[in-house]
């Protein structure tokens, strides 16, 4: 069989969602880490809301959330390989992002509960990254894409 003829079955969209926000968080994991994107990066904590670091100069990071980060995108790129799994992904993630937003809001951020690190516009963002994953997961994943051969 000549490579070049095989088939490819192309992605459902909510498979390319599903591995469009797995590289935005992968990107994210990693600009959390890259002076000048991330200011005070050399005050980096691994843990904690004393973590001076803020991506962007508007969302505080940590080691710990960086890593999240790049272990969600690993998730979401792996997980758009199928469209169960990319559904599973956008809606379990919006779920998991929903809980985060309800936790930022019920935790004091100057306290030991806040170790991710949170701050408001962390709260704001994980709100809407919530929102939109699980929209995108019910709205693209309602049924799967079946091909005719």
């Amino acid at each position: 069989m000549n490579p070049s003829s095989a088939r490819t079955t192309p992605r459902s969209p909510v498979q390319l969602a599903a591995l469009v926000v797995g590289v935005v968080f992968l990107l994210v994991g990693v600009l959390g880490f890259i002076p000048g994107i991330t200011s005070n990066v050399d005050e980096i904590e691994f843990a904690g809301h004393q973590s001076d670091a803020m991506l962007l100069g508007v969302f505080e990071v940590s080691i710990l959330h960086n890593i999240v980060h790049l272990l969600f995108g690993v998730a979401g790129v792996a997980l758009a390989r199928t469209w169960a799994g990319a559904r599973n992904y956008l809606i379990g993630g919006g779920v998991v992002y929903l809980l985060l937003w309800l936790y930022g809001l019920l935790i004091a951020h100057d306290s030991p509960a806040n170790f991710v690190p949170l701050n408001a516009a962390d709260n704001w963002l994980h709100l809407f990254l919530g929102l939109g994953m699980a929209a995108l997961g019910f709205l693209l994943g309602r049924r799967a894409v079946t091909s005719r051969i």
